[in-house]
């Protein structure tokens, strides 16, 4: 079944072949994730991959995540050892990206990996997502499905209205849970270090290790993965973070987390919950930034522990002044 006002299909079993088939065909199809929508294509057809970066409008310097369906097919698309394969084993399907050396030089995949020498894979923990990858017969590459720099998307209507007919398919399954794109760690040195905060805490992947895992939280002009730009995630509207209650301006729109004495326009979680404030993070941005009638947003703090390190990255980003 297919919405007849766009292009947005129902993740039906007969809509799931549809939508694999269009991938094998070098298509472009939306679909949901535990974390937030991507825009999917075939990794290895490069005039596909090339589709995605003129639908997002997307520099090619900025490197996209594979995703994967099986974690025994990781040590036949990237280098592997014993604690990448552990990795893979505890923490996937989930919100957690791993970026490895490639396996070989296999040029179809440069454009995906903007010509690094590694690349970044995930497996997502969404029944649709995975039942396409497997439809798909192949690693689906796909950033977040929205215009570069934009809002992310958490529903299929999101994708819509950044997207459009860009997209050959968009998928509907709902509203993504996490809310926040993936965790993304670099293996390929001695030190696990984190390059986006994301989904998955710091702190889960250190209590599992047993050691210490690095944050490297500074921008790139020539980013190793997603999400690492000066700006991203942006919202219309300019944005102001860490704004004390007492603070909000007349002609802001006031984004709260917690309880706050003046009356808020959005609250991300009155209970300081961080998993309630991150699923609600995106979707209170783009509602906030309809708002023409205020000149900026304000947003309360948000605590730097557990899924907050992500909350505020993408916050920062969000707030950049170019």
């Amino acid at each position: 079944m297919m919405n007849n006002k766009n292009n947005i299909y129902e993740a039906t079993e007969q809509n799931l072949d549809k939508a694999a088939e269009t991938i094998r065909n070098g298509g472009l199809v939306a679909f949901p994730t535990d974390t937030v929508y991507g825009l999917g294509a075939n990794v290895y057809n490069a005039d596909a991959v090339a589709g995605i970066f003129k639908a997002k409008e997307r520099p090619l310097f900025d490197p996209l995540i594979s995703h994967i369906a099986e974690i025994d097919f990781l040590p036949e698309y990237a280098q592997t050892d014993s604690r990448v394969m552990a990795l893979a084993k505890h923490f996937w399907p989930g919100p957690l990206t791993f970026v490895l050396k490639r396996k070989d030089n296999n040029p179809s995949i440069d454009l995906a990996c903007a010509g690094l020498g590694s690349l970044a894979v995930r497996m997502p923990n969404h029944p649709v997502a995975l039942s396409l990858i497997k439809k798909s017969g192949v690693p689906i590459v796909a950033p977040s499905a929205n215009r570069f720099k934009t809002v992310s998307p958490t529903t299929a209507q999101h994708v819509y209205d950044s997207l459009g007919n860009r997209v050959d398919m968009i998928l509907d399954g709902g509203a993504c849970k996490i809310g926040v794109e993936t965790t993304i760690i670099d293996l390929t040195g001695k030190n696990i270090t984190i390059l986006r905060a994301g989904g998955l805490a710091k702190e889960e992947l250190e209590d599992f290790l047993g050691e210490k895992v690095y944050v490297n939280d500074t921008s790139s002009s020539h980013p190793k993965a997603p999400g690492q730009l000066l700006k991203h995630y942006a919202p219309k509207l300019p944005l102001r973070i860490n704004v004390a209650e007492t603070d909000v301006k007349e002609d802001e729109f006031f984004i709260a987390f917690g309880k706050v004495s003046r009356k808020a326009d959005l609250n991300l979680s009155e209970s300081s919950d961080l998993k309630e404030a991150a699923a609600h993070l995106f979707a209170y941005l783009r509602e906030a930034e309809k708002h023409d009638e205020y000149k900026g947003i304000a947003m309360s703090p948000i605590p730097m522990t557990g899924l907050g390190l992500a909350i505020n990255d993408r916050i920062k980003r969000a707030s950049y002044k170019e």
